[in-house]
C-alpha cells in the first residue's frame, strides 16, 4: 500500500528512476513502520504516520545533509508528526471509532497472551513521550546511547537518565497490573537489553 502511495506523490520519480535516495527510502519502510507501530500502538495510525512521513521526506529531500542518517531523519519526522497529532487531539478532544479498534495492538494479540500484551500496552501508553521514545530507540531499534544522543541532539547523560526513569516507571506500572507474578520481569527485560 505504501509503495502505491509513493508512486502518486510529487517527486516520486526519484523512487522509480533508480535514485539512491528512493531506494534507501523504500528499504527503510519496514523498520520505520515497526517503529511507528511501537510508538503509537495502532497499526492503522502507524501506517498513516509512515505515509505522511514519506510524503514529507520526498518534499523536503534537500533538508537531509547526510544520506547515511536517512533512517534517523525519517524517525525524527515520524516522531514530530506524532507529536503534532497529539497536540491536535488534545486541543479538540478524543473520539474513538470502533473500526479503528480492530487494528489496535492491545486487542490483536492471541487470547492466551492477551493479558500480558494489554498490560504492556497500557504501561507503555502511560509513559511520557520522551521516555517511550528512548525505550523504543534502545530496546526496539537497538541503538547505542551515543547514537540516540546524536539523533535526539541531547547529552548522553540525559539519554541514560531518561532510560533509567523509563525502565523504572515501566516496572512500576507492570507490577501494578500483576503484582503477584514475575511476568513484569520478562516484559521489562526486553526493554533493558542492549
Amino acid at each position: 500500500m505504501i509503495h502505491q502511495f509513493i508512486k502518486g506523490l510529487p517527486g516520486a520519480s526519484v523512487v522509480r528512476g533508480g535514485d539512491a535516495f528512493g531506494a534507501d527510502l523504500l528499504e527503510a519502510l519496514p523498520r520505520l513502520r515497526r517503529y511507528a507501530i511501537a510508538l503509537v500502538g495502532d497499526r492503522s495510525l502507524a501506517d498513516d504516520l509512515v505515509q505522511d512521513c514519506v510524503e514529507r521526506a520526498l518534499k523536503n529531500r534537500a533538508a537531509l545533509k547526510d544520506d547515511r542518517r536517512l533512517f534517523g531523519w525519517l524517525r525524527t519526522i515520524v516522531h514530530n508528526l506524532y507529536m503534532d497529532a497529539l497536540r491536535e487531539r488534545r486541543s479538540r478532544g478524543t473520539t474513538v471509532d470502533l473500526n479503528e479498534m480492530a487494528d489496535s495492538l492491545s486487542v490483536s494479540v492471541a487470547p492466551s497472551d492477551r493479558t500480558m500484551g494489554l498490560d504492556f500496552t497500557r504501561a507503555m501508553e502511560h509513559l511520557s513521550t520522551d521516555h517511550r521514545q528512548i525505550l523504543l530507540l534502545i530496546g526496539l531499534e537497538g541503538l547505542s546511547y551515543r547514537d540516540v544522543a546524536a539523533e535526539l541532539e541531547i547529552p548522553i547523560g540525559t539519554v541514560m537518565s531518561r532510560l533509567a526513569r523509563a525502565r523504572e516507571q515501566l516496572r512500576m506500572r507492570l507490577q501494578h497490573y500483576e503484582p503477584a507474578t514475575g511476568r513484569d520481569r520478562a516484559v521489562v527485560t526486553l526493554a533493558e537489553e542492549k
